[in-house]
């Protein structure tokens, strides 16, 4: 069982004193930010001149650097910017100003998993996932609550990386509910399953594909919409707040043994078995090969296959139906 840290394990005086620097304003990078000014720390934030980005640090009155006097500027670096940019962001504004006994974290362990990024040895490499979208970590921080994290140390030259990530973690919001300690290895690897497996991958293709049957079938395509998409929330949110078994507890028994009966006939051992494949090709490194080589030639594959999708009539109906539920429109 992993280890859990909570409050009374972090001492974020660990990082009183250090100023951190982060790279990168989108979602998270913004959460983080906040977070951890709101936490007594003395944050930098780094992001391009000019960009939307750029501009909503300076609204939250930070003054933004460019990465590379962040990093000669700062203790400790959290690296926020997407996982196909952090190589390059890396090399040229990072690793030239890289000092002995400096930290660097991450919130996903893709580029250094997959050894896109290679720090030297003489720097504490740690990461601090919250498992949840920055509104969100930053929400839950406001109201004196938090997000839960994974905590990983990569390496730990100083002898304090574990400290630094937990001071960190609790920065955020996060030991308030609880950090649970990982690897980069596990973290990356999981993460990647998830999302092609069940969250991104296989919840779009299963909407679509129930949604297809159910056209081609001759039912009009709103409710087709209502029965495999738009209720979907429903039944996850549930299953969120309870679990499987609770929220089988709240539906129909009609629907309870309709689950039960049919859900393996959907996912069957073949289903099952795909799956391993997915989770083989993100361990020994096939799915990074590709999506790096797909981001090297300018990702031909992903613009056909995002313009394919926008196409598809779940799209044009959902439109039209999410119109009809205003308390959907934030």
């Amino acid at each position: 069982m992993a280890r859990i840290f909570y409050d009374t394990d972090a001492d974020i005086k660990v990082l009183q004193g250090k100023k951190i620097g982060i790279i990168g304003y989108g979602s998270q990078g913004r959460a983080h930010a906040l977070n951890l000014r709101d936490s007594g720390l003395e944050v930098v934030v780094s992001e391009l001149e000019g960009t939307v980005n750029w501009e909503k640090a300076k609204k939250d009155k930070f003054s933004p650097l460019a990465a590379s006097q962040a990093t000669k500027d700062c203790d400790v670096l959290m690296m926020l910017v997407q996982d196909n940019v952090q190589p390059a962001v890396y090399t040229s504004e990072i690793a030239p100003f890289l000092k002995p006994g400096k930290a660097l974290g991450f919130a996903h362990g893709f580029s250094i998993h997959y050894h896109q990024i290679i720090p030297p040895e003489t720097i504490d490499v740690f990461m601090v996932a919250p498992k949840g979208p920055g509104d969100l970590v930053r929400e839950q921080y406001t109201q004196g609550q938090g997000v839960p994290c994974l905590v990983a140390v990569h390496q730990n030259f100083t002898g304090e990386a574990l400290k630094i990530s937990l001071a960190y973690a609790k920065g955020l919001g996060g030991t308030r509910c609880g950090v649970v300690e990982t690897t980069f290895k596990e973290e990356t690897e999981t993460d990647l399953f998830g999302e092609q497996a069940v969250l991104c991958g296989g919840v779009t293709e299963l909407i679509r594909a129930a949604f297809d049957t159910l056209v081609e079938a001759g039912y009009q395509p709103e409710l087709a919409y209502y029965e495999t998409c738009h209720e979907l929330k429903l039944i996850v949110d549930l299953i969120v707040e309870r679990g499987i078994q609770g929220m089988r507890k709240v539906i129909s028994d009609t629907a309870e043994y309709g689950d039960m009966t049919r859900g393996p006939r959907v996912i069957t051992p073949a289903v099952r078995q795909e799956m391993k494949k997915l989770l083989a090709e993100i361990q020994d490194g096939e799915f990074a090969r590709e999506w790096i080589l797909e981001n090297r030639v300018g990702r031909p594959v992903f613009h056909a296959l995002e313009k394919k999708a926008e196409a598809h009539l779940i799209e044009e109906v959902g439109k039209k139906m999410r119109a009809m539920m205003p308390w959907l429109k934030k």
